[in-house]
């Protein structure tokens, strides 16, 4: 209930439209391409999951097969994307709620303009992200038991509206008849969409499971369990979701093209449309759920990303400081939400918000596949309560499709996140001149193919096709294979570039306290 608390957010109240304008009915093809690169990253990080079932383990894994420098650009990689998920919910939010049809909410009209968050807006956001923070500083236990009576809610109303919307309005043949009229802009924009639409943001949310992991009832079987489960739900209903959309449009709205819709609160906007007032109610109620289940959640994972962190000996320990009566990360929770603040400052749309969360957290997903294979070699003695068995096949694949969804997050975005990634460098750099630059060359070793790769690509991103917004020196699609050829030799490279720091003595420390399971 965690995971998928997490999951149905408000990938399922923008995601389909976003989709539809950028690659028409394609998108439902979008949906499912996401679904199958976030699994093929899922899939590595049960075995590392289970492995070191502990608080903020996200942020830690790779420092235990390649040293902290290689752990520290993953951990600030997911940590960034984390602080931008907190207000890209209270922005869908905020969103819905500019577009309420009550004469008593006028004034929530001149929350947006134009899909951009106005400084009205911005109070109320700031207000959502205090919420979120408020209700996880406590106790995990009241966590727990919010996000699963809202969980239940959050699935049953995107449910009911494929069922309602499909009813009173079923067109199959907005699918197209033709290969042009089914992908109207071409084969190119299927796969852009699910970077910069929502697409691979609304199933990021597998993380939360995992960075909870000293917090989950038997880690061993549970982890994986609410993964594979919690993955599974949510992708049958985006998919459902983004057909439903397709389908339900009369052939008026579409005069203009599948980017002349231009809608505020899409499903809402719809059932509208569609005489069905009573489910457009319905739907704003659900745009405060939804978003605020995904923005609670998520508050509890960024804290405990961040003080994650701390153990990597590259930030104050102040803000690993843990709450002795709840045990909650307190001071990660206060800065999280300063720091979320300032990025709503900056990205005040909710399209610019999902595409930053996609691209760092790609890149921070890019270290899962070379650290699983790593500690194989490196740590075979450990205990892993479940052995993946197709790891030498999946894991060399999520990495090539990794690259590949970064790609699809266009130029300029793939340098501004990189940019910023490096932001967090001088931070890292400072402490190792404090500790006497002991193990610093280990640690450029380790952590070499990931700065090569990021070179690689904002090069790759800045000469790639126009149609992910590069100089066209490169034509589409021989991009997509020279990144598939140098994305398998940066794999191989990540994957020998292991040594043994003293963080891998702090992994085994976790390790050896798990219970030996079954292997499967």
């Amino acid at each position: 209930m965690l995971a998928l608390g997490s999951l149905i957010g408000s990938g399922w109240l923008f995601g389909a439209w976003e989709a539809s304008a950028v690659a028409g009915p394609a998108a439902i093809i979008s949906w499912i391409l996401g679904a199958i690169i976030i699994g093929a990253i899922a899939y590595n990080y049960i075995e590392l999951g289970t492995m070191f079932p502990e608080s903020g383990g996200m942020s830690k894994f790779a420092q235990y097969s390649h040293g902290s420098l290689l752990g520290f650009i993953a951990a600030w990689a997911n940590w960034i994307s984390l602080i931008t998920l907190l207000p890209i919910e209270a922005v869908a939010a905020v969103q819905y709620m500019s577009a309420w049809p009550f004469k008593w909410a006028h004034f929530t009209n001149q929350f947006m303009h134009n899909n951009t968050v106005t400084n009205r807006g911005l109070i109320m956001v700031f207000i959502f992200i205090i919420i979120f923070t408020l209700l996880n500083y406590w106790s995990v236990a009241l966590l727990t038991h919010f996000t699963s009576a809202i969980s239940l809610f959050k699935i049953a109303i995107p449910l009911l509206t494929v069922i309602l919307l499909t009813i009173s309005s079923f067109h199959p043949a907005n699918y197209g008849h033709t290969w042009h009229s089914f992908m109207p802009y071409g084969s190119a924009p299927i796969f852009a969409a699910t970077s910069v639409s929502g697409i691979i943001f609304s199933f990021d949310a597998f993380q939360t499971v995992i960075n909870m992991g000293n917090e989950v009832r038997n880690p061993q079987k549970n982890i994986g369990r609410a993964i594979t489960i919690s993955l599974s739900i949510s992708a049958v209903i985006y998919i459902l979701l983004q057909s439903t959309f397709i389908t339900s449009m009369t052939p008026h709205m579409l005069c203009h093209g599948w980017q002349g819709i231009n809608f505020n609160s899409p499903f809402a906007d719809l059932a509208i449309l569609l005489n069905i007032y009573w489910l457009a109610i319905l739907l704003y109620l659900d745009a405060f759920v939804s978003p605020f289940g995904t923005g609670v959640s998520f508050t509890a994972s960024t804290s405990r990303a961040l003080a994650a962190m701390v153990d990597n000996e590259h930030l104050p320990k102040f803000l690993g400081k843990l709450n002795q009566k709840y045990h909650t990360p307190r001071t990660a929770m206060v800065i999280d939400a300063l720091l979320s603040m300032v990025m709503v400052g900056l990205f005040r749309s909710w399209a610019s918000l999902a595409t930053v969360i996609c691209t760092s957290t790609l890149i921070a997903y890019l270290t899962g596949p070379t650290t699983v294979v790593a500690l194989r070699k490196l740590a075979p003695h450990f205990k892993r309560p479940i052995v993946l068995k197709h790891l030498k096949l999946m894991a060399p694949l999520a990495f090539i499709l990794t690259s590949l969804a970064i790609y699809w997050g266009m130029w300029p975005t793939t340098i501004q996140v990189i940019f910023i990634i490096t932001l967090g460098l001088p931070i890292y750099f400072y402490y190792e001149a404090k500790a006497g630059w002991q193990t610093t060359k280990q640690e450029l070793q380790g952590a070499a193919w990931l700065i090569c790769y990021l070179i690689f690509m904002a090069i790759m991103s800045f000469i790639g096709s126009r149609q992910f917004n590069g100089q066209n020196w490169l034509h589409y699609p021989y991009d997509f294979l020279i990144i598939i050829l140098c994305s398998g030799g940066f794999y191989y490279w990540g994957t020998h570039s292991y040594w043994q720091s003293r963080f891998l003595n702090q992994g085994y420390q976790i390790n050896r306290k798990i219970k030996k399971e079954t292997l499967f």
